[in-house]
Protein backbone atom coordinates (compact mmCIF):
# COMPACT_ATOMS: atom_id res chain seq x y z
CA UNK A 1 0.00 0.00 0.00
CA UNK A 2 1.42 3.35 -0.95
CA UNK A 3 1.88 6.10 2.09
CA UNK A 4 -1.31 8.39 3.30
CA UNK A 5 -0.53 11.72 4.26
CA UNK A 6 -1.11 11.09 7.83
CA UNK A 7 1.83 8.29 7.09
CA UNK A 8 4.76 11.11 6.34
CA UNK A 9 3.33 13.48 8.75
CA UNK A 10 4.04 11.10 11.38
CA UNK A 11 7.43 9.88 9.56
CA UNK A 12 8.21 13.86 9.81
CA UNK A 13 6.87 14.62 13.39
CA UNK A 14 9.32 10.99 14.74
CA UNK A 15 12.34 12.40 13.19
CA UNK A 16 11.39 15.80 13.88
CA UNK A 17 11.77 14.01 17.63
CA UNK A 18 15.63 13.04 16.92
CA UNK A 19 16.77 16.72 15.35
CA UNK A 20 15.26 18.37 18.69
CA UNK A 21 16.64 15.63 21.32
CA UNK A 22 19.77 16.17 20.01
CA UNK A 23 20.00 20.12 19.30
CA UNK A 24 21.68 21.06 22.59
CA UNK A 25 24.29 18.69 22.51
CA UNK A 26 28.21 18.81 20.84
CA UNK A 27 27.82 17.38 17.57
CA UNK A 28 30.38 15.62 15.67
CA UNK A 29 30.88 17.46 12.53
CA UNK A 30 32.22 16.15 8.82
CA UNK A 31 32.87 17.98 6.04
CA UNK A 32 31.52 16.93 2.50
CA UNK A 33 33.17 19.66 0.83
CA UNK A 34 34.69 23.03 2.04
CA UNK A 35 31.88 24.60 3.54
CA UNK A 36 29.10 21.48 3.40
CA UNK A 37 29.19 19.68 6.36
CA UNK A 38 27.20 16.50 8.29
CA UNK A 39 26.58 15.61 11.83
CA UNK A 40 25.54 12.62 13.90
CA UNK A 41 22.01 13.79 13.64
CA UNK A 42 21.35 13.63 9.76
CA UNK A 43 22.66 10.03 9.78
CA UNK A 44 20.28 9.40 12.68
CA UNK A 45 17.73 10.94 11.31
CA UNK A 46 18.29 9.03 8.04
CA UNK A 47 18.47 5.64 9.39
CA UNK A 48 15.60 6.21 11.15
CA UNK A 49 13.59 7.24 8.02
CA UNK A 50 14.88 4.58 5.48
CA UNK A 51 14.29 1.85 8.10
CA UNK A 52 10.70 3.16 8.75
CA UNK A 53 10.14 3.12 5.38
CA UNK A 54 11.30 -0.16 4.24
CA UNK A 55 9.51 -1.32 6.98
CA UNK A 56 6.30 -0.30 6.39
CA UNK A 57 6.56 0.74 2.79
CA UNK A 58 8.56 -2.04 1.44
CA UNK A 59 9.87 -1.64 -2.61
CA UNK A 60 9.99 1.95 -2.44
CA UNK A 61 12.83 3.75 -4.51
CA UNK A 62 14.88 6.03 -2.01
CA UNK A 63 16.74 9.15 -2.61
CA UNK A 64 18.10 10.54 0.51
CA UNK A 65 20.56 13.31 1.01
CA UNK A 66 23.21 11.27 2.91
CA UNK A 67 23.43 7.61 1.52
CA UNK A 68 22.34 8.16 -2.07
CA UNK A 69 19.85 6.33 -3.54
CA UNK A 70 18.40 3.00 -2.05
CA UNK A 71 17.31 0.78 -5.06
CA UNK A 72 13.65 -0.50 -4.76
CA UNK A 73 11.47 -2.75 -6.53
CA UNK A 74 8.29 -0.82 -6.39
CA UNK A 75 6.88 2.17 -8.43
CA UNK A 76 7.34 4.61 -5.43
CA UNK A 77 9.88 7.06 -4.85
CA UNK A 78 11.12 8.71 -1.70
CA UNK A 79 13.12 12.06 -1.26
CA UNK A 80 14.34 12.39 2.42
CA UNK A 81 16.31 15.48 3.81
CA UNK A 82 17.50 13.83 7.39
CA UNK A 83 18.06 17.46 8.65
CA UNK A 84 17.60 20.92 5.88
CA UNK A 85 20.09 23.72 7.73
CA UNK A 86 22.60 21.05 8.68
CA UNK A 87 24.70 24.70 9.45
CA UNK A 88 22.21 26.45 11.04
CA UNK A 89 21.64 23.25 13.28
CA UNK A 90 25.49 22.39 13.85
CA UNK A 91 25.81 25.73 15.69
CA UNK A 92 22.46 25.70 17.82
CA UNK A 93 20.71 28.18 15.48
CA UNK A 94 17.27 27.45 15.02
CA UNK A 95 15.92 27.11 11.39
CA UNK A 96 16.00 23.39 10.56
CA UNK A 97 13.47 20.78 9.63
CA UNK A 98 13.29 17.35 8.39
CA UNK A 99 11.94 17.11 4.87
CA UNK A 100 10.14 13.61 3.43
CA UNK A 101 8.58 13.55 0.29
CA UNK A 102 6.68 10.42 -1.78
CA UNK A 103 6.40 10.53 -5.76
CA UNK A 104 4.51 7.96 -8.15
CA UNK A 105 6.48 6.86 -11.19
CA UNK A 106 3.96 8.38 -13.80
CA UNK A 107 5.50 11.10 -16.12
CA UNK A 108 8.36 12.77 -17.57
CA UNK A 109 8.01 15.65 -15.07
CA UNK A 110 9.39 14.82 -11.73
CA UNK A 111 7.69 17.23 -10.24
CA UNK A 112 4.84 16.75 -11.43
CA UNK A 113 4.98 12.83 -10.09
CA UNK A 114 4.86 14.14 -6.93
CA UNK A 115 2.20 13.25 -4.60
CA UNK A 116 2.93 13.94 -0.72
CA UNK A 117 4.89 16.00 1.04
CA UNK A 118 5.88 16.82 4.96
CA UNK A 119 8.26 19.40 6.73
CA UNK A 120 8.43 19.23 9.74
CA UNK A 121 10.12 22.18 11.99
CA UNK A 122 10.78 20.24 15.47
CA UNK A 123 11.31 23.74 17.50
CA UNK A 124 8.40 25.34 16.54
CA UNK A 125 6.07 22.57 16.48
CA UNK A 126 5.19 23.54 12.60
CA UNK A 127 4.46 20.48 10.19
CA UNK A 128 3.58 21.82 6.76
CA UNK A 129 2.39 19.18 4.64
CA UNK A 130 0.46 18.75 1.32
CA UNK A 131 -1.21 16.16 -0.35
CA UNK A 132 -1.93 16.73 -5.04
CA UNK A 133 -4.79 18.17 -5.43
CA UNK A 134 -5.55 18.08 -1.81
CA UNK A 135 -4.35 21.59 -0.43
CA UNK A 136 -1.51 22.22 1.51
CA UNK A 137 -1.81 22.76 5.67
CA UNK A 138 0.54 23.62 8.60
CA UNK A 139 -0.13 21.76 11.57
CA UNK A 140 -3.43 20.77 10.15
CA UNK A 141 -5.13 24.24 9.01
CA UNK A 142 -5.40 25.29 5.53
CA UNK A 143 -2.40 27.81 4.33
CA UNK A 144 -2.58 29.53 0.99
CA UNK A 145 0.55 31.84 -0.87
CA UNK A 146 0.23 35.62 -0.65
CA UNK A 147 -2.15 37.97 -2.17
CA UNK A 148 1.29 40.16 -3.41
CA UNK A 149 0.82 41.78 -6.46
CA UNK A 150 3.86 44.14 -6.74
CA UNK A 151 7.27 43.10 -6.28
CA UNK A 152 8.43 46.76 -4.55
CA UNK A 153 6.35 45.74 -1.72
CA UNK A 154 6.91 41.95 -1.99
CA UNK A 155 9.65 40.38 0.77
CA UNK A 156 11.69 37.72 -0.60
CA UNK A 157 14.09 34.71 0.74
CA UNK A 158 17.08 33.46 -0.99
CA UNK A 159 20.07 30.61 -0.18
CA UNK A 160 23.50 30.52 -1.62
CA UNK A 161 24.93 27.13 -3.13
CA UNK A 162 28.12 25.39 -1.34
CA UNK A 163 30.46 25.68 -3.95
CA UNK A 164 29.70 29.81 -3.84
CA UNK A 165 33.64 29.77 -3.63
CA UNK A 166 34.45 28.72 -7.14
CA UNK A 167 30.79 28.87 -9.12
CA UNK A 168 29.86 31.99 -11.65
CA UNK A 169 26.27 31.28 -9.92
CA UNK A 170 27.03 32.30 -6.84
CA UNK A 171 23.92 34.09 -6.65
CA UNK A 172 24.94 37.68 -5.35
CA UNK A 173 24.07 39.76 -7.99
CA UNK A 174 20.78 38.35 -7.79
CA UNK A 175 20.42 38.86 -4.33
CA UNK A 176 21.65 42.18 -4.42
CA UNK A 177 19.39 43.60 -7.29
CA UNK A 178 16.23 42.20 -6.21
CA UNK A 179 17.29 43.63 -2.30
CA UNK A 180 17.50 46.70 -4.36
CA UNK A 181 13.70 46.65 -5.89
CA UNK A 182 12.17 45.26 -3.15
CA UNK A 183 11.30 45.02 1.16
CA UNK A 184 14.40 42.95 1.52
CA UNK A 185 15.86 39.64 0.61
CA UNK A 186 16.00 37.14 3.98
CA UNK A 187 18.73 33.99 3.96
CA UNK A 188 17.30 32.21 6.70
CA UNK A 189 19.63 29.20 5.72
CA UNK A 190 16.78 26.18 4.94
CA UNK A 191 15.57 25.44 1.36
CA UNK A 192 12.61 23.73 2.64
CA UNK A 193 11.33 26.15 4.89
CA UNK A 194 12.12 28.79 2.69
CA UNK A 195 9.27 27.18 0.79
CA UNK A 196 6.92 26.61 3.01
CA UNK A 197 6.50 30.14 4.28
CA UNK A 198 6.21 30.96 0.49
CA UNK A 199 3.01 28.41 1.10
CA UNK A 200 2.22 30.31 4.35
CA UNK A 201 2.03 33.81 2.90
CA UNK A 202 5.14 34.56 4.86
CA UNK A 203 7.61 35.20 2.29
CA UNK A 204 6.10 36.68 -0.75
CA UNK A 205 8.74 34.75 -3.19
CA UNK A 206 11.69 32.53 -3.25
CA UNK A 207 13.87 31.47 -5.98
CA UNK A 208 18.03 29.62 -5.52
CA UNK A 209 20.13 28.14 -8.05
CA UNK A 210 21.61 25.47 -6.91
CA UNK A 211 19.73 22.71 -5.20
CA UNK A 212 18.76 18.80 -4.94
CA UNK A 213 15.75 17.37 -5.42
CA UNK A 214 15.71 16.18 -1.56
CA UNK A 215 16.24 20.01 -0.45
CA UNK A 216 12.38 21.19 -2.70
CA UNK A 217 10.48 18.01 -3.11
CA UNK A 218 8.20 18.27 -0.34
CA UNK A 219 8.06 22.12 0.03
CA UNK A 220 8.14 22.90 -3.89
CA UNK A 221 4.55 20.95 -3.29
CA UNK A 222 3.62 22.57 -0.30
CA UNK A 223 3.91 25.68 -2.04
CA UNK A 224 1.64 24.92 -5.18
CA UNK A 225 -0.88 23.15 -3.21
CA UNK A 226 -0.95 26.37 -1.09
CA UNK A 227 -1.64 28.04 -4.78
CA UNK A 228 2.13 29.79 -5.62
CA UNK A 229 3.53 29.53 -8.59
CA UNK A 230 6.74 27.04 -8.61
CA UNK A 231 9.09 26.49 -11.43
CA UNK A 232 12.43 26.71 -12.14
CA UNK A 233 14.46 30.28 -12.72
CA UNK A 234 13.96 29.71 -16.38
CA UNK A 235 10.14 29.39 -16.36
CA UNK A 236 9.91 25.21 -17.04
CA UNK A 237 7.78 23.43 -14.62
CA UNK A 238 9.74 20.47 -13.36
CA UNK A 239 12.02 21.95 -10.96
CA UNK A 240 13.01 18.46 -9.54
CA UNK A 241 14.98 17.21 -12.56
CA UNK A 242 18.38 18.07 -12.87
CA UNK A 243 20.18 20.47 -13.61
CA UNK A 244 17.90 21.94 -10.55
CA UNK A 245 17.13 25.82 -9.59
CA UNK A 246 13.36 26.73 -8.10
CA UNK A 247 11.54 29.99 -7.94
CA UNK A 248 7.57 29.91 -5.72
CA UNK A 249 6.52 33.10 -5.67
CA UNK A 250 2.64 34.62 -5.05
CA UNK A 251 1.08 34.47 -8.50
CA UNK A 252 1.10 37.90 -8.11
CA UNK A 253 4.22 38.49 -8.71
CA UNK A 254 5.55 35.62 -9.95
CA UNK A 255 6.36 37.02 -13.56
CA UNK A 256 7.84 40.04 -12.60
CA UNK A 257 10.20 37.87 -10.39
CA UNK A 258 10.93 35.32 -12.85
CA UNK A 259 11.92 38.28 -15.54
CA UNK A 260 13.93 39.69 -12.78
CA UNK A 261 15.76 35.98 -12.51
CA UNK A 262 16.22 35.71 -16.34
Amino acid sequence: MPPTLADIERLARDAGDILRDGYNKEHQVTYKSEIDLVTEVDHASEKFLIEQIQTHFPGGHIVAEESGETKGSGEGLWYIDPLDGTVNYSRHIPMFCVCIAYAVSEGASLSANLRLGAVYDPLRDELFSAERGKGAFLNGKPIRASRATELSKSLLVTGFPYDTWNTKRDNFKNFEKLAKMTQGVRRLGSAALDGCYVAAGRFDGFWELTLRPWDVAAAGLIAEEAGARVTTTNGQSDYISSPQSIIAAAPGIYEQLLKELK
